[in-house]
């Protein structure tokens, strides 16, 4: 009998399973709500499918003893688990899942390292039932936001409530093995498969190439500021919050793009949010994930998007709307060269960290050690913008298209905040994700009234 394949662990997985915390598990949670039911038997059947179109996600880690030089990914044939499971309706239904898409990660040594849950019937999508740790809230319509001066509360009227046969499709991806966009596609594929529909992706808009320049940058040597403490609660792990808001407007021609905009509000909720928490002005740094992979069945399946820092000097962080249009330009500058800078996934660094010259288990200390020493230093917050979902998600006639899609990244301190952000049906879905050791519920509702009204205000005429 011929032993399974092996690959070894790339750079990130590496360096992600080295950094494994069982109090907050790393991973990635994907929710898909579709308007119609779905029949049990044949979406176990097109997920099945959809895996062994894309066998690469069909693995495990390898076993293996401590002196071992790397770890490695083992392939399979078949899974080793029932991927897709079914969860019973009712009120709770949505929130329990949420809950165990942030806390129970899959685990790396059985194949795949992914989950699809799905709730069955959970009835109206916005409501005030949804006051859980972990909730879907409806945006600051006329409430919250209105306190913030110039919020756009009240200028956008709710989508309708979800019908009673609706399904929300819960993906749990573990973060060491694989990414949200990969997962996607498997999910678009198994689309296909299951409604006969084309799911193929939506060509990516294009861009006019602009003219070489460079950029007005901060220094990314000074230490960041950190996101200031709220109201931490006292169990471990993320908390999740979701919701759904317009996209932000943006006047044709303009030289930022909506990213922009969504960095440019990133950065000026959590300058706020530190003011009002006493906090010393200092420069901010954000994570920006890109992914050069193309979007149809070729997709490379794994960890494939690379790292940028977008930095922030405390002097642009004052939210004045008159400077907004060069604040919107200078950042529209820097996100395009650090784009079109050719760098490793992690930076130069990792690789030398992961070569293959000691056993993994010397590696994993040091790694785990130079962590906690770089804390101070890592970037304020990550902002990960999926985008237009490229994919219809279209699972037939019955089920129907896919209306809203979330996305939510691990929230681990010392960062302790992530935001998410994907466009579906003309709607920008955001998801704030925070670690319970940093903030609370609470809190995560102010954060996503601020980040709703500076969004508002990068909609001003270039």
């Amino acid at each position: 009998m011929t032993p399974p394949a092996r690959i070894p662990f790339p750079v990130v997985d590496e360096v992600s399973r080295h950094c494994l915390q069982e109090e907050e598990p790393e991973t990635v949670h994907i929710e898909v709500h579709l308007p119609g039911p779905l029949d049990q038997a044949r979406l176990r059947k097109a997920f099945l499918e959809a895996l062994h179109r894309h066998p690469r996600i069909l693995m495990r880690e390898a076993p293996g003893g401590w002196y071992r030089r790397r770890y490695e990914w083992e392939l399979t044939s078949e899974p080793d688990v029932e991927v897709v499971s079914f969860s019973e309706p009712g009120r709770d239904a949505l929130r329990d899942a949420r809950t165990r898409a942030l806390m129970e990660a899959p685990p790396l040594s059985l194949s795949p390292p992914i989950r699809l849950e799905v709730v069955e019937g959970s009835g109206p999508v916005e409501g005030s039932e949804a006051s859980d740790i972990v909730g879907l809230h409806p945006p600051a319509w006329g409430r919250g936001a209105a306190s913030i001066s110039g919020s756009a509360a009240g200028r956008d009227q709710p989508p309708p409530a979800r019908t009673r046969n609706s399904t929300v499709l819960f993906l749990t991806i573990n973060h060491t093995a694989l990414d949200g966009p990969a997962c996607l596609r498997i999910l678009a594929t198994a689309a296909e498969i299951y409604g006969g529909k084309d799911n193929s992706p939506t060509p990516a808009p294009t861009r006019t190439p602009d003219p070489p320049q460079t950029p007005e940058t901060p220094s990314n040597w000074t230490r960041p500021a950190r996101v200031a403490p709220g109201t931490p609660e006292n169990s471990p792990g993320n908390g999740l919050l979701v919701t759904e808001l317009p996209l932000p407007h943006r006047p044709k021609g303009s030289p930022y793009t909506v990213n922009d905009q969504l960095m440019v509000a990133t950065a000026l909720t959590i300058a706020h949010w530190n003011r009002e928490h006493g906090e010393t002005p200092r420069p901010l740094r954000i994570t920006m994930p890109v992914d050069d992979r193309p979007r149809d069945t070729s997709m490379p399946i794994g960890n494939g998007t690379r790292l940028v820092e977008v930095p922030f000097a405390s002097a642009e962080l004052t939210g004045d709307p008159h400077e907004m249009p060069d604040f919107l330009r200078r950042t529209a500058q820097r996100t395009r060269a650090l784009k079109s800078l050719p760098r490793p996934q992690l930076g130069h660094g990792a690789g030398l960290l992961t070569a293959p010259v000691t056993p993994v288990a010397w590696r994993a200390a040091l790694t785990r050690g130079l962590r906690r020493a770089a804390a101070p230093w890592t970037s304020t917050t990550l902002l990960s913008n999926i985008g237009r979902v490229p994919y219809p998600l279209d699972f037939g006639e019955e089920a129907g298209r896919a209306h809203a899609v979330w996305f939510s990244a691990p929230a681990r301190m010392p960062r302790g905040l992530t935001v998410t952000t994907a466009s579906t049906a003309g709607r920008l879905h955001l998801a704030l994700r925070w670690s319970r050791a940093l903030l609370g519920h609470g809190d995560g509702a102010h954060l996503r009234d601020l980040f709703e009204h500076y969004l508002h205000t990068t909609e001003v005429a270039p």
